[in-house]
């Protein structure tokens, strides 16, 4: 048979958020007859035993954070997701206004400047991109005359990439950071944070069901 002792003062109102935190509170199930109190009724007991959704302990932290602006936790991040997705869509937009170019393939161009003779395989790597998606950037900067592709060696199968004048003048005028303004943010926080966003991240994402693919596009391709 179990016991629930009870210590409340009579002016306390009696709810599951006053249950001493080292006695559980009572199932409102539970047998009243097996209930001690001490400044309390059973006239008021079983008042309280009738209503099982006090009997729940509110989630502290939950409900300070709730109230900290009033919004749910949940809505607070998914605006911040919103404020870093505009800012991310902001910064390729201000880039193909002024460079005449997407986010991506100014990626790859300032690059190819900073590696000179850098080849598909290697600016993939670099940029942490499918090869697929490396080439088509290359192919894209070598129409617009911006990127010129030379082949040196006994393999004349691999290439060499170099920015040409026009490619140079683009990277001039074109705001930064070439990799995107979330890459940069990242880049600028330690180890600690890095693992702590990336579990974070790694429970949302297996929430979603994403597509493991694409992890490698470009940001600026989506």
């Amino acid at each position: 048979m179990k016991f629930w002792l009870i210590f409340l003062p009579e002016q306390e109102k009696f709810r599951g958020l006053h249950w001493p935190r080292f006695f559980p509170a009572p199932s409102p199930h539970a047998n009243i007859k097996n209930i001690v109190c001490f400044g309390w009724d059973k006239q008021k007991i079983t008042h309280f035993m009738a209503s099982p959704r006090q009997t729940r302990l509110p989630n502290p932290t939950r409900t300070a954070a709730t109230a900290k602006d009033g919004a749910d936790p949940a809505v607070r991040v998914l605006r911040s997701f919103r404020q870093v997705f505009n800012a991310v869509k902001s910064h390729f937009q201000q880039v193909e206004k002024k460079a005449g170019l997407g986010g991506a393939q100014l990626w790859a161009l300032s690059v190819i400047q900073a590696q000179p003779g850098i080849g598909v395989n290697g600016l993939a790597a670099t940029m942490d991109i499918h090869q697929t998606t490396a080439s088509n950037l290359v192919k894209s900067l070598v129409n617009l005359e911006m990127v010129k592709i030379e082949k040196k060696g006994a393999d004349r199968r691999t290439v060499q990439l170099y920015v040409q004048a026009d490619g140079v003048r683009v990277l001039e005028k074109a705001p930064g950071p070439f990799a995107g303004v979330l890459p940069n943010a990242l880049a600028q926080l330690d180890e600690t944070t890095l693992l702590r966003i990336e579990q974070d991240l790694e429970t949302i994402l297996k929430l979603l069901d994403a597509d493991v693919k694409a992890a490698r596009i470009p940001l600026a391709q989506m």
